[in-house]
């Protein structure tokens, strides 16, 4: 998913070498973040914070930027969608008899973010 590809936990399992792109991109991504929010000298507590990320690869900072940034990943991905769009296909609740749908949009204009945003398939990214 969406949320295990930004903080390196994903488990895909293709083409290999790209795989190792994305990953090396990603790295290039954070570099930058890290270098932008430490430059100069300010920000010591964030240095501090992210100082024992020793191979550079910044988990922690991926995970806290995707903590903060997820809705708005979100939004940007479903933005587009018709208020029609159906997420998540129907699923019985409770009695079986009853489904439930993230429809009309539903996300784009909901102010918090759910739970099933961290779980889009890759395949629909």
């Amino acid at each position: 998913d969406i949320g295990d590809i930004i903080r390196g936990k994903d488990l895909y399992l293709g083409d290999k070498g790209e795989k190792k792109k994305l990953e090396e991109n990603l790295k290039t991504i954070y570099t930058q973040i890290y270098n932008d929010v430490t430059k100069g000298g300010k920000n010591v507590a964030l240095q501090k914070r992210y100082q024992d990320d020793t191979d550079k690869n910044y988990n922690k900072l991926r995970e806290n930027w995707w903590a903060l940034n997820k809705d708005q990943v979100w939004k940007a991905i479903t933005c587009g969608a018709p208020n029609d769009a159906q997420y998540i296909r129907g699923t019985c609740v409770g009695d079986g008899k009853h489904t439930t749908l993230a429809k009309d949009n539903a996300a784009v204009k909901a102010q918090y973010s759910t739970t099933y945003k961290d779980y889009v398939p890759q395949f629909l990214a």
